[in-house]
């Protein structure tokens, strides 16, 4: 019984080698058919060049239908290639455009922030201000006026001074020596 397995199995390889020997063999035995029929020499030589122009005609027409179908594939794949390009151009259109929004958004949201902060420290040196000139007799801990400028973190200008300061006030009102 094993070697029933083995010899299916030796089958199964040879198969297509059988065919190619029996096509050969097929073309072979009918070219000689052709050369040894008891035929004149002019009508097999007619009868020969009419098969081989058969068998040209044959590969011309093979040639030009597999050309064809190739241009189809080839035409085809350019088409989906640009269809696949087109969509990656719009995607990245999309995806710049989000890009931008949130950027925009961003931008907005940082300038609300400075905003909202510099708001509420211009509130907190009025309230300082307010608080020093209604209580304390006019001078603070350093020993300056509190009626003198307010000090560069509470300013409201944006102007940049050098030094950090407003008008070389020194920072909180003291002077520099």
């Amino acid at each position: 019984m094993a070697n029933e397995y083995d010899r299916s199995d030796k089958d199964s390889d040879g198969g297509g080698s059988f065919v190619m020997g029996l096509l050969t063999g097929t073309v072979l035995g009918a070219g000689l058919g052709m050369l040894f029929a008891p035929k004149a020499g002019s009508e097999l030589r007619n009868q020969m060049r009419e098969q081989a122009g058969n068998l040209a005609n044959t590969a011309s027409d093979g040639y030009r239908r597999a050309a064809e179908t190739a241009g189809q594939y080839a035409g085809r794949a350019a088409e989906t290639a640009n269809q696949y390009v087109e969509r990656g151009r719009e995607m990245a259109g999309d995806l710049a455009g989000r890009a931008r929004d949130a950027v925009v958004k961003g931008a907005e949201e940082a300038q609300r922030y400075v905003h909202d902060a510099t708001a509420g420290s211009t509130d907190m040196a009025d309230r300082m201000a307010s608080a020093s000139s209604s209580g304390t007799s006019g001078q603070s801990s350093t020993g300056s006026s509190s009626s003198g400028p307010r000090p560069a973190a509470f300013s409201t200008d944006p102007t940049p001074r050098p030094g950090g300061s407003q008008s070389g006030s020194g920072g909180f009102g003291g002077s520099r020596g």
